[in-house]
Order: structure tokens, then sequence, then C-alpha cells
């Protein structure tokens, strides 16, 4: 699959976002479906854990933490690390938020999102906003050394 850095990604604006089940840095399964209806989803897959570009970014949304996680949105980091190196990651960072992993079966769900670089074995960074009903409502996607502008996302957020 090749998908070209900055477009959409393969699911599109006004698409129902596909649901998934992945456990979290603490072995706790999460769903995209528990947030219907309760919460708005920024939905953010990152290439790995504990490399530079994607620790900046990370860091910078644990920073600006009440924009992305309140009682109207929630954050979901997604990599295709294993969930104990998500652990440790969350730790050294102070990370709070869940660290999704999509390690096993590798990248189904970065695949289902169509941001799954198939040469590299990992997600590219690729972001999802989800309304309340489930319906991805922004997206975009950058290259693997590219990080996300959160002022992005802060106002695709502010529109819903």
């Amino acid at each position: 699959m090749t998908i070209e850095v900055g477009t959409k990604a393969g699911v599109e604006v006004g698409a129902e976002a596909p649901d998934f089940e992945l456990k979290n840095q603490h072995g706790e399964t999460v769903r995209l479906s528990d947030f219907r209806g309760e919460k708005n989803v920024v939905l953010l897959f990152y290439p790995f854990a504990f490399t530079g570009v994607c620790t900046g970014e990370l860091c910078a949304l644990r920073d600006e933490l009440p924009t992305f996680v309140n009682d109207d949105v929630q954050l979901l980091a997604v990599s295709n690390d294993a969930p104990f190196s998500l652990r440790v990651f969350a730790e050294q960072e102070g990370l709070e938020y869940p660290l999704l992993s999509d390690f096993w079966p590798h990248g189904e769900v970065s695949r289902a999102y169509g941001v799954f670089d198939e040469e590299k074995g990992c997600a590219l960074r690729g972001t999802f906003i989800i309304d309340k009903e489930g319906v991805v409502r922004w997206t975009v996607v950058n290259g693997l050394p590219d990080a996300r502008d959160l002022g992005e996302y802060a106002k695709a957020l502010a529109a819903l």
C-alpha cells in the first residue's frame, strides 16, 4: 500500500470510523465504540515510542492535555509497539492518556484506517477526529519525519 504524504487517509471525512478493540499501556481493553454517544475522539496514530518526533508530539499533547482529554473529548494514541514498551514509555514521559498497542495482529487497526506503512512496519502520523456519533469529521496524514500541528486539532475540535 502506498499513501501519499499530506493527503487524506484511507478513512474519509464523513465516513463512519472503523471500530476497534486494543490494549492500552496498562493491559486494559479500549474500544472506540465505548466513546460513542459520550465523547468526541482524537485518534492519533504514531510510528514508534521512544523516537524523537513521536516523543515530542506526545509530550506536546501531554502539556495541552485539558484540550484533548476532558468531559467532551478523549485522546487515543495508537502505535504498533507492544503494550509493555508503551507502559515504560508512558511512565518515562508522564503520559497519562491511553497509549494503545496495535502490535498484534500487527498493524490491523492502522491498516483499517489506511495509515500502515507496509515497508517500514509501522503507522504513519495519521490523525482522525471522530464525533460522538462515530463519524470522522477531520483527518490528516503526515510523513514519518513530519510532526503535526496541535493547533489544527484544537481548531477541528472547536468546530464540532
